[in-house]
């Protein structure tokens, strides 16, 4: 089994917010708090990793006043979460790095332990989630969340070429490697647990669904 101290957590608030019209989505207000604010808090409560970091490219302030390490990324230009991938995994001090986005505030509480066991259980590199979502024909389907991702830290090096040479796709890069695949859709999983907030009017939605 692969225990909780031997995962760190990061949390991926470095983008630009384009959608949300360039605003710093980690800390737009959810249920009378910023949105990373309450992704740390999900991470806290599970109970699965030993420590949380935090990717962010600006207000790095804000973000530690959170009480955890805050980190910009390691890549000069915009290379999207891979950038954040890198600098966790530069950053990260235990064998396992799980990754997160700031944007998905109802995340599963069981997120860390039920990537771990996949992880293990197929000796894979990467366990990735997967969730259920609405297709253009309105038919639901179990989709990859590739942002939730547990990984190795010995993929740094393979992360590091991958990026060197271009790459910013995250289902590109795993796709080199040994992937478990975790579709949370069990009974008892909230469907909502991955509905991430793109724009203002998501957030306001995601709010009113969560009240």
């Amino acid at each position: 089994m692969i225990n909780p101290t031997d995962i760190t957590a990061l949390i991926l608030a470095g983008g630009r917010g384009s959608r949300m019209g360039g605003v710093d989505k980690g800390l737009q207000n959810f249920m009378g708090l910023p949105l990373a604010l309450h992704t740390l808090t999900r991470l806290q409560m599970g109970g699965g990793v030993r420590q949380i970091m935090i990717n962010a490219n600006r207000n790095l302030a804000a973000y530690e006043s959170f009480g955890v390490p805050v980190w910009p990324d390691v890549l000069a230009d915009d290379a999207g979460p891979l950038a954040g991938f890198l600098t966790g995994l530069e950053r990260c001090e235990t064998p396992y790095l799980l990754t997160v986005p700031c944007d998905t505030p109802l995340l599963p509480l069981d997120l860390a332990q039920r990537l771990a066991a996949a992880l293990e259980a197929e000796d894979a590199d990467i366990a990735m989630a997967a969730a259920p979502e609405a297709g253009k024909d309105g038919h639901r389907q179990v989709r990859t969340q590739p942002v939730f991702c547990l990984l190795r830290t010995g993929l740094l090096e393979s992360l590091l070429r991958f990026t060197q040479d271009g790459g910013r796709k995250i289902g590109a890069w795993a796709a080199l490697h040994p992937t478990a695949v975790v579709a949370f859709d069990a009974p008892g999983d909230d469907p909502q647990a991955f509905f991430n907030a793109n724009t203002l009017a998501e957030l306001q939605q995601l709010e009113s669904r969560a009240t």
